[in-house]
């Protein structure tokens, strides 16, 4: 037979106090006596209650729910990410409202759902959605982060990410170190700040050098849009090296070279950025510049929750530095 619900009712009948008395000893900060929570804990233990968050977060005014707002799960590197973001928050007893916003152009349609259910903030994680939507966000009072955004001075809302400037510039300072002359850049949407700032900082880096490259952008940080730009390299005929702005992309592009008969690095070298899981696969083993996703994660964390609590006026902006993880995909280093 189906077991009773447990309800708040039972427990302090089974405490003997009211049910406004348990309703308090469950709600962080209420008023209640020492003695009074013991048995209503006691109680609650013993009949196998738990309490209601939803209940609890009408009594409070906090939801406990963070928004995660991303638009490109096509990559495989928003798994870990979410993976990341899911564990981040149910260790500090938080809940996450994800948010998919792939092919929505509504900012303010994206902005309500969220309001709708009375988040206490909300991670952008995205380089590829509105810069709008990150600005509706603080308009409107929700406490808010960009992770994986670009750091602007004069901006007002908070960043956690990467110098992707910088990001680009070590690419570029990889590839001439290995000697590579004849060199090409395949990023993704054009009108990406992660992508304007890798090719910037690339380019800054071949430049001094008396080097250039040529670059071909791609609508979308997907496997298939990295192999379709690479066959169009090919059949173009294909620089030395590779620079591709994002992992996904950039094995994409090694699926096209191997297709096509050639072998990377010996033919074509490939260059990646992000270092996701999938990277290290012994089939694939891509040469990538490593994002600290895992950290980036746990700042936008720690601090979309700390100004949930105590709202702050003044941006704020975490950038982590990057580094090269060494493994097939680039001819070697010469000694």
């Amino acid at each position: 037979m189906r077991k009773a619900k447990i309800t708040l009712r039972d427990v302090a009948a089974k405490a003997g106090v009211s049910p406004s008395a348990v309703s308090r000893a469950f709600t962080d900060g209420a008023s209640v006596s020492p003695a009074v929570r013991a048995r209503v804990e006691a109680a609650a233990a013993a009949l196998g209650y738990r309490p209601n968050a939803l209940a609890s977060s009408l009594t409070t005014g906090r939801s406990k729910l963070i928004g995660l707002v991303a638009n490109n799960f096509q990559n495989p590197v928003f798994l870990e990410i979410f993976d990341q973001f899911t564990r981040g928050l149910q260790q500090m007893g938080l809940r996450p409202l994800l948010v998919n916003l792939s092919d929505v152009s509504d900012i303010e349609q994206a902005a309500a759902m969220l309001r709708q259910y009375s988040v206490d903030g909300v991670v952008v994680a995205s380089s590829t959605l509105p810069a709008g939507l990150v600005e509706q966000f603080y308009e409107e009072g929700v406490p808010v982060v960009h992770a994986f955004g670009r750091h602007d001075p004069q901006a007002r809302v908070n960043v956690v990410g990467i110098d992707n400037h910088a990001a680009g510039r070590l690419a570029g300072e990889t590839l001439i170190a290995r000697g590579y002359r004849e060199i090409g850049f395949l990023g993704g949407p054009e009108g990406a700040t992660s992508t304007q700032d890798r090719l910037a900082g690339f380019r800054a880096a071949l430049a001094e050098a008396g080097l250039s490259c040529r670059a071909r952008f791609v609508p979308a940080y997907r496997f298939e849009a990295g192999q379709a730009a690479m066959s169009a390299e090919l059949s173009a005929g294909p620089a030395e090296v590779y620079f591709c702005g994002d992992d996904i992309l950039s094995i994409g592009a090694m699926a096209a070279i191997g297709a096509a008969g050639l072998r990377c690095p010996d033919d074509i070298g490939i260059l990646g950025l992000n270092d996701m899981a999938m990277a290290a696969w012994p089939n694939i083993r891509l040469t990538t510049i490593a994002q600290p996703i895992e950290a980036i994660v746990g700042a936008a964390l720690s601090l979309v929750v700390r100004l949930s609590e105590y709202p702050s006026p003044q941006a704020e902006a975490q950038m982590f530095p990057c580094h090269l993880v060494e493994r097939a995909s680039l001819r070697a280093l010469n000694p």
